[in-house]
């Protein structure tokens, strides 16, 4: 939603979790933009369950085939005997774009594989949130910025190295061992100036940076 924000001249900076396509900078040229690029933070995808779910870490593999359908039972996975229940951001959110590409699709850009249409679509991190505290049956996945102590992280392996798993935390954002992480960006509609500059000069300072990490998200001062 930023970046089309951008594209119709709404917004002076779009807040986007993922970069900018290359359909939608031509679209951008097309309306007379030149869009600028920043990148201000790093975060996480963590993958959360039910406090009281026992499996406490998945192969990305198997992360792809939870969310493609093909794999429907927590016990196919070393838990219990319960069906599985997908949560996912909307199609409009950034985070769920990122998650279809590096997960589902396993970041293969000729794979054209979709969630599985069972997949509950909510409109918020802290919905899916407050969905997976309260059902033991329920998988989903927020910016590591938005997760509680209410819910359970669970560790990743990548493919590269399948028996080797790390939960998400800054520490593993930044020295790249945590498999799904990404930049944050804000983009301008041409080369900043005024206070547009002076609030993305900002961004990068020390004190912002801070706050940056305040909010659970990682540096990239």
């Amino acid at each position: 939603t930023g970046i089309t924000a951008l594209l119709n001249k709404t917004v002076d900076i779009a807040n986007a979790s993922r970069q900018i396509k290359p359909e939608e900078l031509d679209a951008a040229k097309k309306a007379g933009l030149n869009p600028k690029e920043f990148v201000i933070a790093r975060d996480a995808i963590a993958v959360i369950v039910n406090p009281n779910n026992p499996v406490g870490h998945l192969t990305l593999s198997q992360l792809s085939q939870i969310y493609r359908g093909e794999i429907n039972n927590w016990s196919e996975v070393g838990g219990e005997d319960r069906p599985i229940v997908r949560l996912s951001r909307e199609t409009n959110s950034g985070t769920h774009v990122y998650f279809l590409e590096a997960v589902v699709r396993l970041a293969n850009s000729k794979d054209k594989a979709i969630f599985t249409p069972d997949t509950l679509l909510l409109p918020s991190s802290e919905g899916i949130i407050a969905e997976v505290r309260d059902n033991p049956n329920a998988i989903g996945y927020d910016g590591l910025g938005y997760v509680t102590s209410e819910v359970k992280m669970v560790a990743l392996s990548s493919l590269a190295t399948p028996d080797q798993f790390v939960v998400p935390s800054a520490e593993t954002v930044t020295d790249n061992t945590y498999v799904i992480s990404r930049n944050l960006y804000m983009y301008t509609q041409d080369t900043p100036t005024g206070a547009v500059k002076d609030y993305l000069d900002w961004i990068l300072t020390p004190e912002a940076q801070k706050i940056v990490t305040e909010l659970g998200f990682v540096p990239v001062q």
